[in-house]
């Protein structure tokens, strides 16, 4: 078997106080600030009610401009990039290999997730379609545009699949249909496979059922936080936001009946304050119940209510990639597996042999999320930098080099004998 050691903190380690996994106690969120009545609910990009004209990249300088879905959406920053949008390039990469559209209001999302950089907290300080999320800026574009982009060569779109993202707004679920048949009234679903990612608040069966019904193939829930406590602390009543831990696993449940085993799945944030043990606990969860996790490792968003907060040190979150991969793909269970007394994974359930040719292939340490169609255990929705820098990356949205398994196997503390990595040995390369 492969150990880690278990005492104190690992070599390398970057956690808080040295140690090697961010805790619960360590991990608290500010407290919400008031906001202002007059920047309440997109007060002012609503009295001034300015025009909007094709593609508006976030500018905090200009007032934005009045763009509501269904007409309009936001895409990332990659997903704009690879549409041919804007210009930019992206390291190791030259798209992304889904698109993500996001629905957007004046009056932004009504939720107060800690951690998220369009929480409504952000109110007091910036217009909603100029918030930062998941690291990037989102340009706002008319749907029409995006299915014209998008219709002209299916044939040769570098896409594998599209994600409607929702968010808490009363409008979302309506509109959310609405975007859904603007795509698939001129764009075939078995083609550009469509992916769900929800707002369970506000969502019903029939809800969930309508949107397999016009064609999405996958549904699924961003749980994010990895214990009803750590729910509550940063998406419920701890931040004063309307979400709740029985809610989000109701919509997911049925979500399982309605899409069916593989076709459903759950994001999960690393990092925030869990153990190891609770976050493989909820992995082993919901491939008992027939779906797949996705990763997410934390990162403090700028804006956001945790962004003076440690990000996930590497070593923690390289183990519970690995262990999500073995859990996911390889057959292995968690009660196979070693936790130490702080919950961190200390034997992987395999002898080394097996387990140093699953790290060698890489594909553990890629981002994770809906399947595209290289493999079932590669995700279109790479992401790109969306949890990291490029200088320390954490979800390789590319196949990993040798150096970057070097670099891994560092982080995991598992070097192979003979061989060692140099801090930024890899941009030497470049």
């Amino acid at each position: 078997m492969t150990c880690l050691k278990p005492e104190g903190a690992l070599p390398g380690a970057k956690g808080p106080q040295g140690l090697d996994f961010n805790p619960f106690e360590a991990m608290q969120p500010r407290a919400p600030g008031l906001v202002p009545p007059a920047m309440k609910n997109g007060r002012p990009v609503k009295q001034a009610d300015l025009t909007p004209e094709g593609l508006y990249r976030p500018d905090y300088r200009v007032m934005t401009p009045n763009m509501r879905s269904p007409e309009y959406v936001q895409m990332s920053t990659a997903a704009a990039i690879t549409l041919g949008l804007v210009e930019g390039r992206m390291h190791g990469c030259s798209c992304t290999r889904c698109l993500n559209l996001l629905l957007t209001y004046p009056e932004g999302c009504r939720a107060n997730c800690a951690y998220c950089g369009l929480a409504r907290h952000r109110e007091a300080e910036r217009n909603y379609a100029d918030r930062n999320f998941i690291r990037v800026d989102w340009p706002a574009v008319p749907m029409d545009e995006v299915v014209d982009r998008v219709a002209a060569d299916v044939a040769g779109t570098p896409f594998h699949r599209m994600c409607i993202s929702m968010i808490t707004h009363p409008n979302s679920d309506a509109d959310t249909v609405t975007v859904l048949r603007k795509w698939t009234d001129r764009i075939d679903p078995d083609a550009i496979p469509i992916s769900i990612l929800s707002n369970p608040t506000t969502m019903t069966r029939a809800d969930v059922q309508r949107l397999r019904d016009m064609g999405s193939d996958i549904f699924t829930v961003a749980l994010d936080a990895a214990t009803p406590a750590l729910f509550d602390r940063t998406r419920g009543k701890g931040v004063q936001s309307p979400h709740s831990w029985a809610k989000y696993w109701e919509i997911l449940m049925e979500a399982r009946d309605i899409f069916g085993p593989k076709k459903f799945g759950a994001h999960i944030i690393v990092g925030m304050g869990e153990t190891e043990y609770e976050v493989m606990q909820v992995v082993q969860r919901l491939v008992d119940l027939g779906g797949h996790s996705h990763m997410f490792c934390f990162f403090p968003e700028k804006g956001s209510l945790m962004d003076h907060l440690p990000a996930t040190p590497r070593d923690q979150w390289r183990r519970v990639q690995l262990a999500r991969y073995l859990v996911d793909y390889c057959g292995v269970r968690v009660d196979q597996m070693r936790f130490d007394e702080a919950g961190r994974i200390v034997d992987f359930g395999l002898p080394q042999s097996e387990l140093s040719v699953i790290i060698d292939a890489g594909i553990a340490f890629r981002t994770s999320g809906c399947p595209g169609k290289f493999a079932e255990d590669i995700s279109a929705c790479d992401r790109p930098y969306g949890d990291s820098p490029v200088s320390d990356i954490a979800s390789y949205p590319f196949p990993l080099k040798d150096v970057d398994l070097r670099k891994v196997r560092s982080q995991l503390n598992m070097e192979k004998p003979g061989e060692t990595y140099a801090p930024g040995e890899e941009f030497d390369l470049l």
